[in-house]
């Protein structure tokens, strides 16, 4: 805990309701007392105090030197058993759904912005398909149509015994044996849509403490002051109708395909009438999908009842209607080859490659009329993030296809004549080729920036030593300061790493479709005619590709298993995480849980009902990732509420990322407005901090400018009669360790109004909660 802060001059009871950052933390470790008691909330998310100062409200006068320190504890909402780690595994549904909080603020073209949440929905929906034709890929193509239909294959597998065509099994007919394995794929929509539905009964379900009267469309409030946005109940319950059903819908059409040039008679009518059957269910995805966006004007709390909820039920009962048609006994049809299809990952490919390029236009023309020069990517985040993530489930789709194929083949290539398999799509082929390739391209940028960062740190030399003039130089140590600052603006680079990485992937992405094109789309030869040295390379780095997948997911789920369990290293990794996980699912309904649709609902009623209950003055301090909780907590109170209400801000990211990455929601108009809103706000900020910074929010209106002068780190260059011992260049963390911390809390508390007397109503019982203060009868804030 920080140093006691001196009493404000006005008396009354105050309230310091910290909010701790992504590493995670313990209510002792924030309230520096191993004696700690839950005020309210469940094992999830919780206020605590400090034992002794439970029942602070009913003596103010014991507690006139401080506020009363409560620690908001959400370490839960993202951290917990290893088995979330496996979260990571659907990391490009989380990056396209941050692509849609990427876009410029547009005020007065609401036409544009509905335009771009719709293409990023139908990007949200293919990576949907592509990665459940993948699953299609693997378990229909690669293992029970090539695999158990060729006995080289299948004799080596056990477990594929009762599928081979050689066994004269019930399952070894080619019918059978698909509509067998299309059980796996199905299993993991159905997987995925349990997950969804799941973790946003357990986290996201929190109404927001605001009325339910709309608000109007020329209301100035910002976006996340809206009553709404933190609830969107309809739209995920829609959305994941409809991707549920699109995966279902993948899985019907690779099995329709199938059978589809053995039939003749009533069965090919029978088949005709299912794919019709498909795309007119499939037409009604993409209505559901493009049809409705997010309602935040509002909190619409009326569940999502309509055709469209009902989706998943039609696409189970036509994938279910498919599998007995595909299953049907055809007298001499045999599995070579490969099954047909190959063009639908192309033409995913080219829909992707065109819906990118497509927002890319609606962002620039959101952006038109002024640019903010801060803003990261000059206003093309979204769209340059959206390539990412479709550029991950690309590499995934032809890594794991590939991967899986040559486990399959066993020392053999698949493809080629000593192989017993013909091997994924072509252009899967050339998508897995692709991975060694962007890494080495990676290794430019990175190197480039390390030179960068080296001659940075050999530039601030002298800048630390004017910072702290007056001591005897020391080269070691003024070396340490400025490769820390050094080190902590990289940060600053991220963009242009994002420009490079996706600028790549597209272009990598075009070459595949085109390599794929030239090689005439023929099964297992993805470079035939190409020079024997070229296609030999090319051949090696598709094997690389493969197994470098093959690494990549088990090191997702190790450093997942890290960043759920260690504190240390979710520190490390976490900041990308929390950012994508901060965000409600509006592209979306697969991607991992929203953590601020409890967080922020819980900040906001706990404010809300104690300044409401005692009158007393309150500081949310926010730490880091806190620090962005808190602010959104903040936009959500009423007017009346935030008049009592003062914000302290360190370590934040508000400005350095979400600012520039997030320009419509927390750009420089909008931080000025929150500066307006609250009564008064401090920033904390650090030099060495690689996550934090100013939040350049000026002096106006009387107010003075948000950011404080910049926190000298280490507090002391040299030993000194205060420090003895050499001080830690502390970065990112203890900020509440400067003495600027405690001195900055009390200024706030200062400007805050007077604390209004408590009142009784005659007779009123004394109904306490379980923070031990009254409930009721109180006089409003």
């Amino acid at each position: 805990m920080s140093p006691a802060t001196p009493a404000p001059e006005h008396g009354g009871t105050a309230l310091e309701l910290l909010v701790h950052g992504v590493g995670g933390a313990t209510p002792q470790s924030m309230l520096d007392d191993p004696r700690t008691v839950r005020v309210t909330g469940d094992d999830t998310a919780a206020v605590h105090r400090r034992a002794e100062d439970l029942d602070a409200e009913e003596d103010p006068g014991r507690y006139g030197d401080r506020p009363v320190p409560e620690a908001y504890v959400w370490s839960n909402l993202t951290s917990g058993d290893g088995a979330r780690a496996l979260w990571l595994l659907l990391l490009p549904f989380m990056v396209v759904n941050l692509a849609h909080w990427m876009r410029p603020p547009a005020p007065g073209r609401p036409g544009l912005v509905r335009l771009y949440g719709v293409l990023v929905r139908l990007l949200a929906l293919s990576l949907t398909v592509l990665l459940t034709a993948a699953a299609c890929e693997v378990a229909l193509d690669l293992t029970a149509w090539q695999c158990a239909g060729t006995p080289a294959c299948a004799d080596g597998r056990a477990w594929l015994g009762f599928l081979a065509a050689d066994r004269g099994g019930w399952w070894s007919g080619p019918g059978r044996r698909l509509a067998l394995a299309a059980v796996l794929p199905a299993a993991l929509v159905g997987l995925l849509w349990y997950l969804s539905h799941r973790t946003w009964s357990a986290y996201e379900a929190q109404r927001p403490p605001t009325d339910t009267a709309a608000v109007p469309a020329g209301d100035p409030r910002p976006a996340l002051g809206r009553p709404g946005f933190w609830y969107g109940r309809r739209l995920v319950a829609r959305l994941r109708a409809a991707h549920t059903a699109a995966g279902f819908l993948t899985v019907a059409a690779a099995l329709a395909a199938a059978p589809a040039r053995q039939d003749t008679g009533t069965l090919a009518a029978g088949g005709l009438a299912l794919r019709a059957a498909l795309a007119a269910c499939a037409a009604l995805v993409l209505w559901a999908v493009c049809g409705r966006g997010r309602s935040e004007r509002r909190l619409d709390r009326r569940a999502e009842r309509s055709l469209f909820t009902r989706l998943p039920a039609a696409a189970l009962v036509l994938l279910a209607l498919t599998a007995v048609h595909t299953a049907w006994d055809r007298p001499g049809w045999t599995s070579a080859g490969t099954l047909p299809g190959d063009a639908v990952f192309g033409a995913l490919t080219l829909a992707q490659g065109g819906l990118v390029t497509a927002l890319g236009a609606v962002a620039l023309l959101l952006q038109r009329p002024r640019r903010d020069p801060r803003t990261a990517l000059a206003g093309l985040g979204g769209p340059a993030t959206a390539m990412l993530a479709c550029a991950l489930g690309c590499v995934m789709s032809g890594g794991v296809s590939q991967r899986v194929a040559d486990w399959l083949d066993g020392a053999a290539t698949p493809g080629t004549a000593a192989s017993a398999l013909a091997g994924p799509p072509v252009l899967l082929s050339w998508q897995a080729s692709v991975i060694p390739v962007l890494i080495l391209l990676l290794l430019a940028p990175a190197a480039l920036l390390g030179v960068r960062t080296a001659l940075a740190a050999r530039r601030l030399r002298p800048a630390v030593e004017a910072d702290y003039a007056g001591e005897d130089p020391d080269p070691v140590r003024t070396g340490q300061i400025a490769a820390s600052r050094a080190r902590a603006s990289l940060t600053d680079s991220a963009p242009v790493l994002v420009a490079v990485v996706s600028g790549t992937a597209l272009l990598l992405g075009a070459a595949s479709v085109a390599g794929a094109w030239a090689s005439g789309e023929v099964p297992g030869r993805a470079f035939s005619g190409a020079h024997p040295a070229i296609a030999a390379l090319a051949t090696t780095t598709q094997a690389l590709g493969s197994w470098l997948v093959g690494f990549g997911f088990l090191l997702f789920v190790t450093w997942g298993r890290r960043a759920y369990r260690d504190a240390s290293a979710r520190r490390t990794i976490g900041i990308l995480w929390d950012v994508g996980t901060f965000w409600p699912r509006a592209a979306h309904p697969f991607a991992p849980p929203c953590y601020a649709e409890r967080a922020v609902p819980d900040l906001t009623w706990r404010m809300s009902s104690w300044t409401r209950d005692t009158g007393g003055r309150l500081v949310i301090s926010g730490h880091s990732q806190g620090s962005v909780l808190a602010a959104a907590a903040v936009w959500q109170l009423p007017s009346a509420t935030r008049a009592r209400v003062a914000l302290l801000t360190y370590g934040s990211p508000l400005e350095r990322l979400y600012g520039r990455w997030f320009p419509a929601y927390f750009g420089p108009e909008a931080l000025s407005g929150l500066h307006r809103a609250v009564h008064c706000w401090t920033n904390l900020h650090r030099a060495t901090d690689p996550i934090g910074g100013p939040v350049r929010v000026p002096a106006e209106e009387g107010r003075p400018a948000v950011d404080a002068p910049v926190l000298r780190d280490p507090v002391a260059y040299g030993r000194t009669r205060a420090h003895p011992l050499p001080e830690p260049v502390l970065g990112h963390s203890d900020y509440q360790a400067d003495p600027a911390f405690a001195i900055c809390r009390a200024a706030l508390l200062d400007r805050l109004l007077p604390a209004l007397p408590r009142q009784r109503t005659a007779g009123e019982a004394d109904d306490r909660d379980g923070s031990g203060q009254g409930s009721s009868g109180r006089s409003s804030g």
